[in-house]
């Protein structure tokens, strides 16, 4: 073989990301008011562009499904259905990954640990508490009827004050007890009153404490999850060989209890943080049509139309003396058709999206939550021959508007809870709103437990276990069985 320097030839493909490709990417993630917002900016930037008498709106219509066809389940994948509830933690062992326990003990943030245990299933803004009602009064009202002793009452209401807006106590029992001039067990026996009231884990020290107090709620404070909550450093860091050996559990003990902990509420007090949410303004709307289809149309009243004004263009062309200067205006030129081509684009890929999902979930638009089905991000991208991430992309921070209210496109994509006779599947909004349902017409002498929940959702048809009936209780805001007794024993009161 001859050594020597030589010239070759080669031919390659490659994906280059230009920029303008990058920014249509983008585009798709935003929602029609930050698209707004970035219209507004590209008309100051380029002197080609200006607004445009909105057009008619596109409208996509969705024809009506057959009647027997409304009710059918999807086969969605067995493994999409597992990771989308999370219901390796109930089934079999996890396969646990220090790197996913990340847990600031300081700020009580979950980190991936939330994420990766029902992001989609957490409370929406209405499920809250009451915007209006802020944590001190709330707690203030629960101290007027605990019955406490005025003396007790009153450093119960100095505590409160010393609240942070999560609902930890950051002030030191001994300095409370010297700005009060009372004795240091007064104030224990106060904070002892206030850690009892709703919400659970409020007037907690630390991180520890507040799950320590939520898990005693929960009766699940043995003695194995004592020592886990005591050395959550040592989770933090992910050492968790070495805390299976302190809690003296094995993997699925242990993946039982570490779900059990993802299901608590690291920073109770903030459901009552004030500033209500700004109002949802929708980028999909739906409507019903006369024939039993429905229209699917992009809100128009959001979106400024841009258009090209190539008069000023041909004007200003003839004005440019220098190479340069044409170069400005042509480059001018091809981002101001590019960024109209690509709101063109972003429109109709959204009203493919937004009409699928229609199609696919006809039955809620028609009978309600109940018969929400499961559905996936690939079971859409698949039906509309688009890559799952630009579904994912278009669904992100984009709203529904229809007769039944107005929905996050996120909300129509949930997991699938297997059915008690083993056919098809039902989706985990329609198991929450059937717990809800349950709860709200209990007995208040005779509270539902999750053991009888179970029994009852299995009745309906759900086939689910005892810690899948308490994370979805969870999740819509309603407390356990021991909360509820006592909230609706102060209801009575009143």
């Amino acid at each position: 073989m001859a050594l020597g320097p030589r010239l070759d030839l080669r031919q390659s493909q490659s994906l280059v990301m230009t920029p303008q490709l990058q920014q249509a990417i983008k585009l798709l993630a935003l929602s029609n008011l930050e698209v707004e917002t970035f219209i507004g900016e590209a008309l100051e930037a380029n002197p080609l562009l200006e607004v445009g008498e909105r057009a008619p709106a596109e409208v996509a219509t969705v024809e009506a499904a057959p009647e027997e066809g409304r009710r059918t389940t999807l086969e969605t994948s067995p493994v999409d259905q597992l990771i989308g509830e999370a219901r390796g933690s109930e089934d079999r062992p996890l396969d646990i990954d220090s790197s996913a326990l990340d847990i600031d003990r300081d700020t009580g943030d979950w980190g991936a640990a939330v994420s990766s245990f029902g992001g989609e299933d957490l409370p929406g803004i209405d499920e809250r508490g009451d915007s209006g009602l802020t944590l001190a009064e709330h707690l203030d009202r629960q101290i007027g009827l605990s019955g406490a002793t005025p003396r007790e009452a009153a450093i119960a209401r100095a505590l409160v004050d010393r609240l942070d807006d999560a609902g930890y106590l950051g002030t030191p029992l001994r300095e409370v007890a010297d700005d009060l001039g009372m004795p240091l067990r007064a104030v224990e026996s106060a904070l002892v009153l206030l850690q009892s009231f709703d919400p659970t884990g409020v007037g907690a020290r630390s991180l520890g404490e507040c799950l320590a107090l939520q898990a005693r709620e929960a009766n699940r404070h043995d003695p194995c999850m004592a020592r886990l909550l005591d050395n959550l450093d040592l989770l933090a860091r992910g050492e968790v060989a070495r805390l299976k050996r302190m809690c003296g559990v094995d993997d699925e003990d242990f993946a039982d209890m570490l779900a059990e902990l993802r299901s608590y509420d690291p920073k109770p007090g903030l459901r009552f943080a004030s500033g209500g949410g700004e109002p949802v303004t929708p980028d999909v709307l739906v409507t019903p049509r006369a024939d039993g289809g429905w229209d699917v149309a992009i809100n128009q009243e959001t979106l400024p139309r841009l258009i090209v004004n190539r008069s000023y263009y041909v004007e200003m062309k003839g004005a440019c003396g220098g190479r340069d200067d044409k170069g400005w205006l042509s480059e001018k030129l091809a981002d101001a058709n590019w960024l109209v081509k690509a709101l063109d684009q972003r429109q109709k890929t959204i009203l493919k999206v937004a009409s699928e999902i229609v199609r696919q979930q006809e039955g809620f638009f028609r009978h309600g939550v109940s018969q929400l089905k499961p559905l996936t991000l690939r079971a859409i991208a698949e039906t509309i021959s688009m890559h799952e991430s630009t579904v994912s992309r278009v669904t992100s921070n984009k709203y529904l508007m229809c007769p039944r209210g107005t929905f996050e496109l996120k909300y129509f994509f949930t997991s699938g809870i297997a059915s008690a006779d083993g056919e098809g599947a039902a989706s985990a909004e329609a198991v929450k709103a059937a717990i809800r349902a349950l709860i709200d017409a209990e007995d208040p002498k005779a509270i539902l437990s999750d053991d009888t929940l179970v029994d009852l959702l299995k009745a309906k048809g759900f086939d689910l276990a005892r810690r899948t009936v308490a994370k979805y209780r969870e999740a819509i805001g309603l407390g356990s069985s021991v909360q509820r007794r006592r909230q609706k024993a102060i209801a009575a009161i009143r």
